[in-house]
């Protein structure tokens, strides 16, 4: 699977230690920073990596902050995305399964590597549910993005 892979200062250790699992496992990964650990904005992090997914060049996105909230947040402000903050096995595969998520929000301040390893594995083996009910909520999260704010 081809996958982008970005973070904050504050999820820069952890980061590293993504990429090297997720390429461990024979994905192909694109670093789209922070390449230190030198403060910078998690949004930028979070544009660069929801625009690979956009346009293709990754089939999903994993982000690591400090919380993984703001990387949430900045994710599923771009329209295409569905971000999701996991910190339990559970919600990273029922998330794609019921959801349709594209891009992964990890804390690194809340998580350890052990457990990271386990919430990818669970996020990158789920597959979207074919069960009718599933579709037509993701069809209506899609309705959602053509709404033009008043």
């Amino acid at each position: 699977m081809k996958i982008a892979v970005g973070g904050d200062h504050a999820g820069f250790p952890l980061k590293g230690v993504v990429i090297k699992l997720l390429q461990s496992w024979n994905h192909s990964v694109k670093d789209c920073g922070s390449f230190t650990p030198e403060p910078v904005d998690f949004p930028d992090i979070a544009m660069l990596v929801c625009d690979d997914i956009k346009s293709a060049r990754a089939e999903r996105g994993i982000m690591v902050c400090g919380t993984g909230v703001g990387a949430a947040i900045a994710g599923n402000k771009i329209h295409g995305i569905r971000a999701a903050l996991c910190h339990d096995t559970y919600s990273a595969h029922q998330c794609v399964e019921h959801d349709n998520v594209n891009l992964l929000c990890l804390g690194a301040q809340i998580i350890g590597p052990s457990l990271a390893q386990e919430i990818l594995s669970a996020f990158l083996n789920a597959r979207f549910s074919t069960e009718e009910q599933f579709r037509r909520r993701v069809r209506k999260l899609d309705e959602m993005d053509k709404i033009v704010p008043f």
